[in-house]
């Protein structure tokens, strides 16, 4: 395995619509593993192909608790099928805005189609952590942010702090 660089934003890569996966390989599974280290080293609980440059529909996520055991999925070419009317507020951060966090309202249940790392077709019910993050990753895929997901004002305090924190990690190295 391999850790690969998390892409951090304003990368424009960030804002591109990822491609379905033809077929998946060695390549793929190799990728799969990588996301994992990568997102685990972070640390995070999903991390999506774009995040790393890589423009597949591919996503990890381990939405176990910290002392439990790990729980790594991986989905290739996911789908929202269907979504709940309930909505849920919670705290949201991602990978490639470091150290940013917002309040997002999402639906609280989620029904997503995908293949396995196997291939095999699955579709699952998600709620809680789990919704949340399908809904995460499955956004980066489509080229859409957590920040897309709040008040223009509270974006561009995100964006700012963010640019700052960038430049204050540039001028210590």
């Amino acid at each position: 395995m391999a850790k690969r660089k998390i892409l951090i934003f304003p990368n424009a890569s960030l804002r591109r619509k990822a491609e379905r996966v033809v077929k998946i390989t060695d390549r793929t599974r190799k990728l799969a593993e990588d996301m994992l280290e990568t997102m685990y080293d972070a640390p995070g609980i999903g991390l999506a192909g774009p995040q790393v440059g890589v423009m597949q529909r591919i996503f990890v996520m381990d939405c176990s608790p910290k002392d439990g055991d790990a729980d790594p999925r991986v989905f290739i070419d996911p789908e929202l099928v269907w979504e709940s009317d309930e909505v849920e507020k919670r705290e949201e951060g991602c990978l490639s805005f470091p150290g940013q966090f917002a309040d997002v309202f999402r639906p609280a249940k989620v029904v997503a189609t995908f293949l396995d790392i196997d291939g095999d077709p699955k579709e699952e019910e998600f709620e809680g952590i789990h919704a949340r993050c399908v809904q995460h990753e499955i956004d980066h895929l489509n080229g859409k942010l957590f920040i897309d997901h709040v008040s223009l004002v509270k974006r561009q305090l995100i964006k700012r702090k963010l640019a700052k924190e960038m430049q204050e990690r540039r001028e210590r190295k």
